[in-house]
């Protein structure tokens, strides 16, 4: 079980240090197997500032750019489109491994001409899948500081530390962050904050959506509960929520997967949403008889084995219930 700390005070009011709430959960019998900061990683990249770029000689969509730096003016080699003069940029100079590459920078030539760096993209740093350009940093901030200060102050879900934990058979209550905020309250770690107020919704409809159990499958969902919502926009999640999931490694996709996604590991309520336009008749949960398919939302298709738990419509399987949806009728 992945977590990250600033997702744990989110239900946990605490002064104690990362030190102190990992040597608790230990205690508390959720073992930690390792805690992760990003900030390691980033550590040796630095703020630059675009002070010339000029099109390559010999190559149209390169741009030979002279960046300013903590250790004065680099000749750097780019091709992303956007690289251009009077921009703060960050920059990996020779030495510096590169993650989202596996690569360490050296001085080469690129058509005849020195590059002495590299200036990075949110992919090659590991922040998300944003790969369109190198990044362009807000603010005017200081030639040479360090980005994971910039990253501290202005993208501190960037950098957050990652816990994870071991979790035996016997502690399902701590296959959610609330759950695990509770278990430390109760050893005096800090305060439970209550999370369980939420507003009213006064617009309320019928649904014509009906949803059926098997009698044979009632031992494993007794009770399946979900809500019909219309008038949603969809598209692409705040950037807080993108950088949590992507802690826990998991790949966003859209607004409404990612907010059951978020809920699934918050509170250890297994959610998925549908499509309701996807969706042909109604939902049957039941056992699989063995050799179904089913295309998931990670566009990998898979086998399902006898007494499956799955989730039907009228075209088949759209669910591997409690595990991942179906990308027919996903969002």
């Amino acid at each position: 079980m992945k977590f990250t700390l600033s997702w744990l005070k989110e239900h946990l009011k605490t002064d104690a240090s990362l030190n102190d709430i990992t040597e608790a959960l230990t205690d508390l019998g959720l073992e930690v197997e390792g805690v992760e900061n990003p900030l390691d990683k980033l550590e040796n990249f630095t703020v630059g500032y675009v002070s010339n770029a000029e099109k390559h000689p010999d190559a149209d969509k390169l741009r030979v750019c002279k960046v300013d730096t903590d250790e004065g003016e680099l000749q750097i080699i780019c091709g992303a489109p956007n690289a251009r003069e009077g921009i703060y940029v960050v920059v990996a100079k020779p030495g510096v491994y590169v993650p989202g590459l596996d690569i360490t920078i050296g001085v080469g030539k690129i058509r005849g001409i020195e590059s002495f760096g590299m200036m990075a993209s949110e992919r090659e740093m590991e922040l998300s899948d944003e790969h369109d350009g190198i990044i362009e940093l807000d603010g005017n901030p200081a030639v040479g500081s360090k980005f994971v200060d910039y990253l501290k102050k202005n993208r501190p879900e960037s950098v957050d530390p990652i816990i994870e934990i071991a979790i035996t058979p016997n502690r399902p209550d701590a296959l959610g962050v609330r759950g695990i905020a509770r278990d430390l309250a109760a050893r005096g770690v800090g305060e439970l904050i209550n999370r369980d107020t939420v507003p009213q919704i006064d617009e309320k409809f019928t649904s014509n959506l009906e949803v059926s159990i098997d009698s044979d499958t009632l031992d494993g969902c007794p009770l399946f509960v979900g809500r019909e919502i219309k008038g949603v926009k969809n598209g692409p999640s705040p950037d807080w929520l993108q950088a949590a999931l992507r802690a826990i490694g998991l790949r966003p996709i859209s607004l409404l997967v990612d907010i059951t996604n978020y809920y699934t590991y918050d509170r250890n309520r297994p959610l998925h949403v549908f499509d309701m336009d996807k969706v042909s008749g109604n939902l049957r949960i039941h056992k699989a008889e063995g050799g179904e398919t089913i295309t998931a939302l990670d566009d990998k298709e898979y086998v399902l084995q006898k007494d499956m738990m799955i989730i039907s419509d009228d075209n088949g399987v759209e669910s591997i219930a409690g595990i991942m949806g179906g990308l027919d009728t996903g969002c």
